[in-house]
């Protein structure tokens, strides 16, 4: 039982030793007059709009923008999960 209790504490440690080193990596998408900014928790940074797109338009890329910030994200994330050996104990 205590073992299974230690192993459980080694998973905690490294999910936040990961979170920690992942909210240290941020990307920027840049499209179509959309411009986000995400850290490696999937938290938006900042995001700036060109005034003059029209509302259909901003609907479709802001879309965009945030499907491929989260899709860089994840491929940090599967980098970092590798480079300190996963999550495995």
């Amino acid at each position: 039982m205590f073992n299974k209790l230690k192993q459980f504490k080694n998973l905690r440690d490294k999910a936040k030793q990961m979170q920690n080193a992942l909210s240290q990596e941020s990307v920027t998408v840049e499209k179509s007059g959309i411009k986000l900014v995400m850290n490696g928790n999937l938290e938006v940074i900042s995001l700036e709009i060109n005034e003059d797109l029209e509302k259909t338009k901003l609907e479709s890329k802001l879309k965009d923008v945030i499907n491929e910030a989260v899709k860089k994200v994840q491929r940090i994330m599967a980098k970092k999960m590798q480079s300190m050996g996963g999550l495995n104990i």
